[in-house]
């Protein structure tokens, strides 16, 4: 995740958009009022009020406030994300609240953020994983147990590609909007079904509307799902001490360098189906990883064991094994 100093990111900054709140000669200078830069949907505003609470809990005299955002990912409904350019558009906006100095940090979902942040910009800290699993949300009955020919709803070529290799069958149909609307849709009749992180559906104290909680065998992960991250400047050391302090889980973080470790070495785009999950066990961290084609007709997997201090590597290992089983041309024929 590279980073740069502060002075270089003045060519980004939108001149004369907004009056900063913070600045290059501000950011590192220990406050007691930071500004979190959050997106507005239900779940954006549960995860920001999240880290807001384990921050005051920490600091009683901290005062947080919340500068909420619509991004391009929020305002582009119609169309699949991975044809507009992928989770990333949920990210990039929020990371220029930061850049125009009008936030000091920024709240994601992990799964959303790109192999790359903006220049100066770091992860300064990783939450305690939610339950990472997908979940099915349902009218008729568990994944086996749905009609032939059923009409399942997801945003996500890697929930399509997974489901449709265990059941051909299904119609998969594009769902978007936050998740409150995604369900509203399934009541209303839209869907059979629909697949969600079961971490959102748990954040917002939907948990009781899940059918079944996919089994990782069955649906492998998202890289970095049920995980909020927290970003800010690479330079201002107070508030990167004060959100690690916060909410910082070193076990999660060595999982979250595997995972992303292998995203980066895949180089695939938002087309392309991808999935990794990584678990601790004592030192050792194993990793299990998919790339496949939309359709499911042909799925390619990957697992490797090691010590954790060899997350990133371990990442990288699986894969190379996944483009030498021929995860090249799968990623090709998706980014075309």
């Amino acid at each position: 995740m590279p980073s740069r100093s502060v002075a270089e990111l003045e060519p980004a900054r939108r001149s004369g958009a907004h009056s900063p709140r913070f600045d290059r000669h501000t950011v590192g200078v220990p406050s007691d009022h930071l500004v979190i830069a959050t997106r507005g949907s239900a779940l954006a505003l549960w995860q920001a009020d999240h880290v807001r609470a384990r921050l005051i809990a920490r600091e009683p005299g901290l005062t947080v406030e919340l500068l909420t955002l619509t991004t391009q990912g929020d305002r582009i409904l119609d169309v699949p994300l991975s044809e507009v350019g992928g989770k990333a558009l949920f990210v990039k906006e929020i990371e220029q609240a930061l850049l125009d100095g009008r936030a000091q940090i920024a709240v994601h979902s992990m799964k959303d953020v790109p192999g790359e942040l903006a220049p100066g910009l770091i992860l300064a800290a990783i939450s305690t994983r939610e339950d990472p699993r997908d979940a099915l949300v349902s009218r008729a009955g568990t994944l086996d147990e749905l009609p032939r020919g059923a009409v399942v709803g997801t945003s996500s070529l890697r929930r399509q590609c997974q489901l449709l290799a265990r059941r051909p069958d299904l119609q998969i149909r594009m769902l978007r909007g936050n998740v409150p609307t995604r369900v509203r849709k399934l009541d209303e009749g839209a869907y059979d079904a629909i697949v969600l992180a079961a971490a959102g559906l748990a954040r917002l104290g939907l948990a009781d509307r899940i059918t079944e909680r996919l089994p990782i065998a069955v649906s492998l992960p998202a890289v970095a799902q049920g995980v909020l991250g927290v970003e800010t400047f690479a330079s201002d050391a107070p508030t990167i001490a004060r959100v690690r302090a916060a909410m910082h889980d070193a076990d999660e973080e060595r999982r979250v360098v595997a995972e992303r470790a292998f995203l980066a070495r895949m180089g695939g785009s938002c087309q392309t189906p991808l999935a990794a999950h990584a678990t601790l066990d004592g030192d050792q961290l194993a990793i299990d990883a998919l790339c496949g084609l939309p359709d499911g007709t042909r799925i390619l997997r990957a697992h490797r064991r090691g010590p954790r201090a060899d997350a990133e590597q371990l990442g990288h290992q699986v894969a190379d094994e996944l483009l030498g089983q021929g995860a090249a041309a799968i990623v090709a024929a998706c980014s075309q």
